[in-house]
């Protein structure tokens, strides 16, 4: 799967969506149009805030929260990994590294 499969939604209600990481995400990806980056009002992660989704056609969907501009180093080497993936999902959690701590939710595809 291309990595311009993927999509990554930014909540803009919370502290890191108010303070423009999706413009930095974006900016921080390897290829621009490397994958679509997106933002939404609220995404309901209000309990551990600044969440992220990222999902693809057919895979499972992810959703981080507790997210800090120090995850932007872990986020870019989810995403290939991500897209690689079949199906989204990984046998062990340990290859997401520190990111797998920060997981709210996965959604089957």
């Amino acid at each position: 799967m291309a990595m311009s499969e993927l999509n990554l939604t930014v909540c803009t209600s919370c502290p890191l969506g108010q303070s423009g990481f999706a413009e930095r995400l974006r900016a921080a990806l390897p290829d621009r149009a490397a994958a679509t980056v997106n933002t939404v009002e609220c995404m309901s992660g209000c309990p551990r805030p600044s969440t992220l989704s990222i999902r693809a056609p057919g895979k499972t969907a992810y959703l981080f929260g507790d997210l800090t501009d120090a995850d932007l180093p872990l986020i870019l080497a989810f995403l290939p990994l991500y897209a690689d993936s079949p199906d989204g999902n990984f046998a062990d959690a340990r290859v997401i590294g520190d990111l797998r701590l920060k997981a709210l939710a996965r959604i089957p595809g």
